[in-house]
């Protein structure tokens, strides 16, 4: 009986079963089989860990296995989106989003996180990450997605920008690809090059390689007008992903590009006390705030709010502002309006303020 459980249909089918509830009394099923295995779960959408690569040396891929509510959740995934990943580190849980680098449609998630220095959750999945790994999921979001449309197309990444290109790349060849596709990635040099092999053997697509640090690519130097025709003249579409500098270089000779940038931005912090009190109502906690993002302020302050993209894109840091005024970092826009939501990892208090949190 046990080892048919481990077949994950008839084990949902058993967890959800009327008798299993009577047995397991007020405390519910999960309370018991997280005791076995933290992904047999009904309450929350998971992932298991079934394999670890290291790519590079400064990278680590992760094939993970998700319960049945992390497959209704990724269910309607799409090519190019992110999602939240949500780790447990010396007792606290962070949630970061990661783009998937595999096709629509796939069974099993695969994710390429390059760590980055001062990266908690990157470096600590970098380091640690072991098959056998439970991780929380969040729903797929994002509009970084591909155009059924384009015949002619052009795919531009950086660094780990890669993965959620390499999803669109590998999805559009799974369908029976495009008339014409190229693929431009820039990477430190040839050793830091995710699924070369892969793109190197895609006979169907002219994948081309520029090496910011190597004069050993196909392409030299930095992007430039030369780069792009090189790889596609006239595109139908084109997409973009990596540092914001390769982003804007890409968008200055196609304005249309459908872009992503996965580094989140640098705010300045006056070097003026701003003066103002931070009230965080939920917690009964008050702070002077120093200028900084309400996240930032609030972990600084022992609280740990749910984050994801740290950027003002994924929603997931998004609180209700009961009083007072902020102003957005992304658009310098300020808002005085009480009981609204903000998203807190761009938003800086404009005087005292409450927050929901």
């Amino acid at each position: 009986m046990f080892t048919e459980l481990l077949n994950p249909g008839i084990r949902d089918k058993v967890l959800r079963s009327p008798l299993m509830s009577v047995l397991t009394g007020p405390h519910g099923v999960d309370s018991y089989t997280e005791l076995v295995d933290p992904a047999w779960t009904n309450r929350e959408a998971r992932a298991t860990v079934l394999a670890v690569r290291r790519q590079t040396s400064r990278s680590v891929t992760l094939t993970l296995e998700p319960n049945r509510l992390g497959a209704q959740l990724c269910s309607d995934f799409r090519a190019g989106q992110h999602l939240s990943v949500t780790v447990e580190i010396d007792g606290r849980r962070h949630t970061r989003c990661y783009s998937p680098a595999n096709a629509e449609g796939a069974a099993l998630i695969e994710l390429t996180v390059g760590a980055h220095q001062g990266g908690r959750v990157s470096t600590f999945l970098r380091e640690h990450a072991r098959p056998g790994l439970v991780v929380g999921l969040g729903a797929p979001a994002g509009d970084f997605t591909l155009d059924p449309a384009a015949r002619r197309v052009l795919f531009v990444s950086g660094g780990s920008g890669i993965t959620p290109v390499l999803s669109m790349l590998r999805t559009l060849r799974s369908r029976g690809g495009a008339d014409e596709m190229a693929f431009v990635h820039y990477a430190r040099g040839p050793q830091d090059v995710c699924y070369a092999d892969e793109l190197n053997a895609m006979t169907d697509v002219r994948v081309l390689y520029g090496y910011t640090r190597s004069g050993s690519g196909d392409l030299a130097g930095r992007l430039d007008a030369r780069h792009l025709q090189t790889a596609m003249a006239a595109p139908d579409a084109v997409y973009v992903c990596g540092p914001q500098t390769l982003v804007d270089a890409v968008r200055a000779h196609h304005p249309e590009a459908r872009s992503e940038s996965f580094v989140p931005p640098v705010f300045a912090v006056s070097e003026q006390a701003p003066g103002g009190r931070i009230a965080f109502t939920d917690s009964d906690l008050t702070v002077e705030d120093d200028g900084r993002p309400l996240l930032v302020q609030a972990e600084d302050a022992g609280l740990t709010p749910e984050s994801g993209c740290r950027m003002g894109i994924c929603n997931s840091c998004t609180r209700r502002k009961t009083r007072g005024a902020v102003k957005n970092l992304t658009t310098g826009a300020v808002s005085t309006v009480d009981d609204e939501d903000v998203r807190i990892c761009v938003s800086v208090p404009v005087g005292d303020i409450e927050l929901a949190l």
